[in-house]
């Protein structure tokens, strides 16, 4: 019927002979995320008018102050996803530890990871934040989880994506074939196909990058800026700076137009010589998205995908976004351009 679109889970049903994904067990799974994420939209959208804007004198494992909201999100989360009937445990960016799914709850044969408010330092600015979220199977034979079954190579997750919560809230996610993104729909309740197979430009336009921290980089880091600020590059004319430091809003704004977001290593703090995006629940998820859409992610040497975790909040060096972009940009990382 004309004006009615397709749902995510409408959409996931027709393809699933093309998406191995696509059982009972993750199409239940997914409906809890879903189910979640209109929770979370719901209280971003009122958050001006109760009180569930600023601090909530926490501090979380990666030793930052903890938001109203972020810790709300975090609970709804594990709270919908324990009770899915279809996870054996789960990790969030908020825990230090596995999250387990208690003995007396159904469990299924999936490991979510999750980040439940990106960008949530801007939470009380209104700007565009979001939850990403990465899918794995277990694949030991064991009946118990252990951390070994949470560090894995990227490219072993079976589904990736990310609500974007903005003028519009948005669902964008792949099983390993295509990117699709739904938007919300309020009238109805549900999210509906908006953006059928994503693909991002192979060359961009823009270069997202926090350049107040350059004192800190390294030189190749420091040549990869000045590439795409420069008339002499490939495209002929500086790309266009574009920052919002939200990971989700800067990623989502290129994964749809084209261009490059980088997060580089820096020397601030000598704890995180990394860099400061954790690869399981921020840089692995969405390079599996930008992968599946047409475009690259690297952590300035190695495929982020290829990159095996080691701990469970990890931190990587991330340049992501159009493929050619990416590719210069790693490069250049490793004095080849």
């Amino acid at each position: 019927m004309e004006g009615i679109g397709i749902s995510v889970i409408e959409h996931l049903l027709i393809h699933q002979k093309e998406s191995p994904a696509a059982t009972g067990q993750f199409t239940r799974l997914l409906s809890e995320l879903i189910f979640s994420a209109k929770i979370i939209s719901r209280e971003v959208n009122k958050a001006g008018l109760v009180d569930i804007l600023g601090l909530t004198g926490d501090i979380n494992v990666q030793g930052e102050q903890v938001r109203k909201l972020d810790d709300f999100a975090n609970k709804v989360l594990i709270y919908r996803m324990q009770r899915a009937g279809v996870l054996c445990a789960m990790a969030s960016e908020e825990n230090a530890d596995i999250i387990e799914v208690p003995d007396n709850l159904p469990k299924g044969n999936y490991i979510l990871v999750f980040d439940p408010l990106d960008g949530s330092s801007n939470i009380d600015a209104n700007v565009n934040i979001g939850t990403i979220f990465s899918i794995y199977r277990k694949v030991s034979d064991r009946s118990y989880v252990t951390l070994e079954d949470f560090l894995r190579k990227g490219a072993e997750q079976v589904a990736a994506g990310y609500f974007i919560y903005g003028p519009s809230t948005m669902l964008v996610y792949t099983t390993g074939n295509g990117v699709n993104g739904f938007t919300l729909d309020p009238s109805v309740g549900e999210f509906l196909l908006s953006h059928p197979d994503i693909k991002i430009p192979e060359v961009g336009k823009v270069y997202s990058v926090n350049e107040a921290y350059t004192c800190y980089w390294d030189e190749p880091t420091k040549r990869v800026v000045e590439y795409f600020k420069s008339p002499d590059n490939e495209r002929g004319k500086p790309y266009g700076a574009r920052y919002i430091g939200s990971l989700v809003a800067d990623f989502h704004r290129n994964l749809l137009y084209g261009g490059i977001f980088m997060y580089p290593a820096d020397k601030r703090d000598p704890a995180k010589p990394r860099g400061k995006l954790r690869l399981l629940c921020e840089a692995a998820p969405l390079a599996f998205v930008v992968e599946q859409a047409g475009g690259a992610a690297t952590d300035g040497k190695d495929r982020i995908l290829d990159i095996k975790a080691t701990a469970l909040h990890e931190r990587v060096p991330l340049f992501i976004g159009s493929k050619k972009d990416v590719e210069k940009a790693t490069a250049i990382m490793q004095g080849k351009a």
